[in-house]
């Protein structure tokens, strides 16, 4: 599966990076004790292939980028090849922020959707990935682990938003260049895109 970024392909290389700041000290026994502020979002850097209209490109990387803005997330695709749940499932009970266990009703979806997934809960916008692999074909309802903690409750009857339907809102991060690189007197490129989750 392709996928874009304004109407431009995204191209590899492609990372993907979980940022979650810690507090790390040694003991005066030299042992390490580590903190989690308990917060995180999820960062994207690559490149595109060119659009073909270098002032829509110029445009784009001008006008509202302070604005948060929403593209598909990536998924990996080896996982993305191993998913054959189309649907989106329904979460079967109430969820309560800061879990991170959720249980699904097998009756409102079919297939697999395999531990790797980008997800995100349709009552908010915050970007998770499953820790297992949820089974919709089982003769229960799948538990799924995510990551990271759930930052909002989410109600029974929400759904598990994959595949195209996981939509990430982003952020360019303020280094990133606003304008165009000529590489000869007919291409141009945006450089390296780099976006923040938008929290």
């Amino acid at each position: 599966m392709n996928y874009y970024y304004g109407g431009a392909e995204i191209l590899a290389p492609f990372s993907i990076t979980s940022n979650e700041p810690m507090f790390d000290v040694d003991t005066v026994s030299l042992k390490k004790q580590r903190a989690s502020q308990e917060v995180q979002r999820w960062e994207l850097s690559f490149s595109t292939l060119n659009s073909g209209d270098p002032s829509e490109s110029l445009l784009d990387t001008l006008v509202g980028f302070d604005d948060a803005k929403t593209m598909v997330m990536p998924q990996f695709k080896e996982v993305f090849d191993s998913t054959t749940c189309s649907a989106n499932p329904e979460v079967l009970s109430n969820v309560s922020s800061g879990e991170t266990t959720v249980t699904l009703d097998r009756t409102t979806a079919a297939g697999v959707i395999p531990k790797g997934s980008f997800i995100k809960f349709s009552n908010h916008t915050k970007i998770y990935i499953l820790a297992t692999t949820a089974n919709l074909d089982s003769a229960t309802n799948p538990v799924v682990t995510i990551y990271p903690s759930l930052v909002n409750d989410v109600p029974a009857e929400a759904t598990m938003n994959i595949l195209s339907d996981c939509i990430i809102s982003y952020y360019r991060d303020v280094t990133d260049v606003r304008g165009l690189t000529f590489t000869d007197g007919r291409l141009s490129n945006l450089g390296t895109i780099n976006l923040v989750e938008a929290l």
